[in-house]
């Protein structure tokens, strides 16, 4: 899980390069990409937490 945020991370990084180099549609994708990423992160978190208290 721990890659996850890292991809997020490198997706934020790629999107603050793209926005300070003009690429402003390339830099709104890859914030995209790693606001999915890191709300699925989340979603794993809490199921995974869920299925550990349960079982």
């Amino acid at each position: 899980m721990v890659d996850l945020i890292w991809l997020a991370v490198v997706f934020l990084i790629i999107s603050v390069v793209a926005y300070i180099l003009g690429a402003r549609g390339l830099a709104w994708f890859t914030a995209d990409i790693a606001k999915f990423i890191v709300i699925v992160f989340i979603i794993l978190v809490i199921v995974t937490l869920l299925f550990r208290f349960v079982f």
